[in-house]
């Protein structure tokens, strides 16, 4: 069975199975129906590998929000996508260089809604291993390949809790090497890890 297979039976399966899935930032008016969130998507992209990866960006320090942060590549759905899988592809054509003919499309995973006014969208794709993949640098710094099994391992993952605009706010920290992934990303990760349990 080859993994775009066996990720695209662990999903459908994942789909089916009971369990909390994080569908929101905590506490925050703007996801409860007071504004409008605006369509995003992210390229979930996981390499074709013995031990596959999956690609995370380290977004550049010049960016006005979420600036140094590690993050999926993608963004706002534009007008002209056809929908969030098209969305995420351009974004992470742009991005990184992933050229979208070369991500196989497994299927898209729970929403989630940020506190800034995004209904994100998770797009699976599994990616050739060792592309030549290079930053867009007025966006993203750096570029790097995690282990999707330490992605998904609960134990690789803490819950944290922070006191914001007069609201305590939880979320998810996954440290790998030198590199903290939190916020949005490591929320998509934990749901990803209910949905898809150890491959």
């Amino acid at each position: 069975m080859t993994l775009a297979e066996r990720l695209r039976a662990a999903l459908a399966e994942g789909h089916g199975r009971d369990g909390t899935i994080l569908s929101s930032d905590m506490r925050d008016p703007r996801i409860d129906g007071h504004i409008a969130l605006a369509p995003a998507a992210v390229l979930v992209a996981i390499t074709d590998r013995p031990e596959p990866g999956l690609i995370l960006t380290q977004r550049s320090e010049r960016l006005r929000k979420h600036a140094g942060q590690v993050a999926f590549p993608g963004g706002r759905v534009d007008p002209g996508d056809a929908d969030e899988i098209a969305g995420a592809l351009r974004e992470a054509e742009e991005e990184i260089g992933l050229p979208p003919h070369l991500a196989q499309v497994i299927g898209t995973s729970d929403r989630y809604h940020t506190f800034t006014g995004f209904d994100v969208i998770p797009v699976l794709a599994v990616i050739p291993p060792d592309l030549p993949l290079q930053p867009q640098e007025s966006e993203v710094a750096d570029w790097f390949e995690l282990p999707l099994a330490y992605a998904l391992d609960p134990a690789n993952r803490t819950r944290r809790a922070v006191e914001f605009e007069g609201a305590v706010r939880h979320y998810y920290e996954i440290l790998w090497q030198e590199r903290r992934i939190w916020g949005v990303t490591a929320a998509i990760l934990a749901n990803l890890s209910h949905r898809l349990g150890a491959l």
